[in-house]
């Protein structure tokens, strides 16, 4: 079987309802502090949230591994927003603060909810690495895919703490 390497999807089982999970997602305020950002600006559909990454507040750990990019420039263009079932929005992942990638293809970030026994059910797929120019593309879905890994177990550590 091929590897695939054009999507990233992840999920996990939150224990806490829609209407807490949609909140963490879509208020910028609470996405930043599980997240790891500083973001200015509401998530609407067809408008750019802008910010920086910061440390998260959640888990020490992950804390210490995101603190090399403190500052790095954060753009979010949102493209949907499906109120307690979808956010989703276009970056540039694993961009190198050395590199300008504007010109560079984006890839599609969707946080999809749905309810499931025990609370609501969180899938996050990423997709569009292939379009990513070859140089970046390996880097860029290798540090997604363990990246994501890590955001499904902060988001689950903030609604924890946060109920």
């Amino acid at each position: 079987m091929a590897r695939q390497t054009d999507r990233i999807e992840k999920q996990t089982l939150l224990h806490a309802p829609r209407e807490r999970v949609w909140q963490a997602i879509s208020q910028p305020e609470q996405f930043g502090r599980w997240f790891g950002a500083d973001l200015e600006g509401d998530f609407v559909a067809g408008r750019r949230t802008s910010g920086v990454i910061v440390p998260t507040q959640v888990d020490a750990a992950v804390a210490k591994m995101q603190e090399p990019y403190r500052g790095a420039a954060l753009d979010l263009d949102v493209e949907r927003v499906e109120p307690e079932r979808l956010l989703a929005y276009r970056w540039h992942p694993g961009a190198d603060p050395n590199v300008d990638v504007d010109k560079d293809p984006t890839t599609l970030v969707e946080f999809a909810l749905e309810d499931a026994p025990g609370g609501t059910l969180l899938k996050i797929t990423e997709s569009g690495f292939d379009r990513l120019p070859a140089a970046r593309r390996d880097e860029a879905y290798a540090s997604n895919e363990g990246g994501w890994e890590k955001q499904l177990e902060l988001i689950d550590k903030y609604l924890a703490q946060h109920a």
